[in-house]
């Protein structure tokens, strides 16, 4: 544009010279040569006082003045023009922004799920890895078979016969098999005795669970119900997890092998492992992380009592061989509530304890001679424990049984069945004579036959 307005200028004043008139001439300069003179003739001095006064340049200038105008005015209109393209991208980046925040957040929340999902995978993770540090380090000794005593002043008061105390070193079981008499499985039971284990039925499935929160867990059914709760009342918990509280009840087997509960209670307090029972109208479980004992009364729906298990293990001190801070164990049996566990004292061995069922006061302790790593599940049945060999075996034995009665030991072999190759829990059912077992996500349970009381 500024060439433009040059060039215009530049047309003008020559137009204004060429208004001028101008002559020639040639003379001798008398050397020989010519001499050529070009004469213009000069306007009056009242004409061009100055560049400043003449009519033509001040229209000049005007004209360039409004040239300039209408220049800024043009270059203030495209500046207006940015501003506001600027101030719409701004607001359309905003609202971008927004969106992204709202994604974000979203993300977030999902993250935190996952991060949940993957500290419980985690926390099994860990209990397989102490599984196998304890299978791998677990000694396989060669022991002497025990030897009979010849009287009752070379054992100890409370001592377990199958074992000889002249070497004071922790001493392994040995795989030494008591043969018992095979029942008659054609008869009847006998229900009103209380004679040892010799028979258990192949399992019966009743529910799989449906998560991997099932993967291993404990059901039962409470051999004392009390009200609002009658004896068919079946209750399963979920073990898998850092936060184990909900409490699933059924109305009946039925309705267990269904899936349908008819209650669902959150108890106030996390549960650990699957060594929780039912008996007299109250859940009696493991406080996590803690050797704390609860009684949950399901009538109140709150704590009833608490006690701690003096000198207990808990939390993969001294869990079964299959791990799940299997460190205590509550049972019941047909003489009351009896906790299975171990202490630092004890150097691994079971010890089992007879609790007061109002206020888990303790009331008798015996101490056994089988450390409680080296198997996968213990019950008890009229006073005696008894301890299973694997958790994963599809056939193995039921291979120890202690008598709190003579605070006497022995080595057994009672034939049982791992049907799915992970059993997590076995408690027995003095109402129905009955154990309850959760194998691999199925709930199952075995039949159990003993023999005549002597």
């Amino acid at each position: 544009m500024w060439f433009l307005v040059m060039l215009w200028a530049s047309c003008l004043l020559m137009g204004t010279h060429a208004q001028s008139s101008a002559s020639f001439r040639r003379a001798n300069a008398g050397s020989g040569r010519c001499q050529y003179t070009f004469m213009v003739d000069s306007p009056t001095e009242a004409s061009c006082p100055s560049a400043v006064s003449s009519p033509e340049i001040e229209a000049l200038k005007s004209r360039l003045g409004l040239l300039e105008a209408l220049v800024a005015r043009l270059i203030g209109g495209e500046a207006m023009s940015k501003s506001t393209q600027s101030s719409g991208s701004q607001s359309g980046l905003q609202d971008a922004y927004s969106q992204v925040m709202g994604e974000n957040a979203q993300l977030q929340r999902e993250k935190q799920r996952l991060d949940r999902q993957v500290q419980d995978l985690q926390q099994r993770m860990e209990e397989l890895r102490q599984e196998a540090e304890r299978l791998r380090s677990r000694p396989c000794m060669q022991q002497p078979p025990p030897r009979v005593p010849q009287n009752d002043n070379s054992f100890r008061p409370g001592s377990d016969p199958a074992w000889h105390y002249e070497n004071p070193g922790y001493q392994e079981l040995t795989a030494v098999v008591t043969e018992v008499s095979a029942p008659n499985l054609e008869g009847p039971a006998d229900i009103s005795g209380c004679g040892d284990l010799v028979w258990v039925q192949e399992p019966e499935v009743h529910r799989k669970a449906d998560s991997i929160a099932g993967k291993y867990g404990v059901w039962m059914q409470d051999p004392e119900a009390k009200e609002p709760y009658g004896p068919e009342m079946v209750w399963r918990i979920d073990a898998v997890g850092s936060e184990v509280r909900q409490l699933f009840g059924y109305e009946n087997m039925d309705q267990l092998s269904r899936g349908f509960p008819t209650k669902v209670l959150l108890l106030p307090e996390s549960m650990e492992s699957t060594g929780a029972t039912m008996y007299r109208g109250s859940l009696y479980y493991q406080r996590r992380l803690s050797r704390t004992l609860l009684r949950y009364d399901l009538l109140s729906e709150s704590i009833a009592a608490r006690r701690d298990l003096p000198h207990a293990g808990f939390h993969g001190q001294f869990p079964y061989s299959w791990g799940g801070y299997t460190d205590i164990d509550l049972t019941i049996d047909e003489n009351g509530l009896w906790a299975i566990y171990s202490t630092n004292k004890a150097k691994g061995a079971i010890v089992i304890s007879q609790l007061d069922p109002h206020n888990l006061e303790v009331k008798g302790t015996w101490e056994t001679k089988i450390r409680k790593t080296s198997v996968a599940n213990a019950f008890m049945i009229c006073g005696k424990l008894y301890t299973v060999a694997s958790y994963t075996s599809p056939n193995t034995t039921i291979n120890y049984m202690y008598d709190t009665a003579t605070s006497q030991g022995k080595t057994i072999s009672v034939p049982f069945k791992n049907r799915y190759r992970y059993n997590s829990m076995v408690d027995y059912n003095p109402a129905q004579r009955k154990l309850y077992a959760w194998d691999n996500f199925y709930m199952v349970s075995y039949n159990v036959r003993l023999g005549k009381q002597e």
